[in-house]
């Protein structure tokens, strides 16, 4: 299986979410195509540095279990997630909103808001992250964590003090104090 094959393939669904969770193709094998932990996409130990293409590759990302694959009407194919497969690398609040909304954009440019359908959770190794689309979740980069940590505020219940932020009328633990 080649990327070129793959994104052939892909060029039709270009400017859409396709339904992959509607698409169960047969399994084609792993792919050497890797998403570090900042949110970078690597394939055969280089990096995918044009960004039309990382951004087309993360339409068509579906994770069963703890595994990744990149998924066709017709095939599916393992790929390696280091973290999570995106990065939540801006923020800013809406304005003119009631209540007060996070706008949060990620390394691929995908827009959400920090709200109940896409709230603060914490992955496996500790760390926040915020659900994208589907079961795809986004890491926090640090310093998008560091303006948050400035801007939080100290709340406590009976037992700790934790840093959140309200967005969407919502409290977001960033974590204990």
């Amino acid at each position: 299986m080649s990327l070129e094959h793959i994104t052939k393939q892909l060029t039709d669904l270009e400017g859409k979410l396709p339904p992959v969770e509607l698409w169960d193709p047969p399994y084609c094998g792993e792919m050497p195509m890797e998403i570090k932990a900042d949110g970078s996409w690597f394939y055969m130990g280089t990096v995918i540095s044009r960004e039309r293409l990382v951004k087309l590759f993360s339409t068509v990302l579906k994770k069963e279990h703890d595994e990744y694959y990149l998924v066709t009407p017709v095939e599916k194919i393992k790929l390696t997630v280091v973290n999570e497969p995106f990065v939540i690398t801006h923020w800013r609040w809406l304005e003119d909103v009631s209540p007060a909304i996070i706008e949060l954009t990620t390394n691929i440019g995908d827009k959400l808001l920090l709200d109940n359908e896409h709230p603060l959770e914490i992955n496996k190794a500790g760390d926040l992250k915020v659900r994208v689309r589907r079961n795809l979740y986004a890491s926090i980069h640090r310093n998008v964590f560091y303006q948050w940590a400035e801007i939080a505020e100290i709340v406590e219940d009976k037992k700790n003090q934790h840093l959140v932020l309200n967005s969407a009328g919502i409290n977001h633990i960033l974590g204990k104090i």
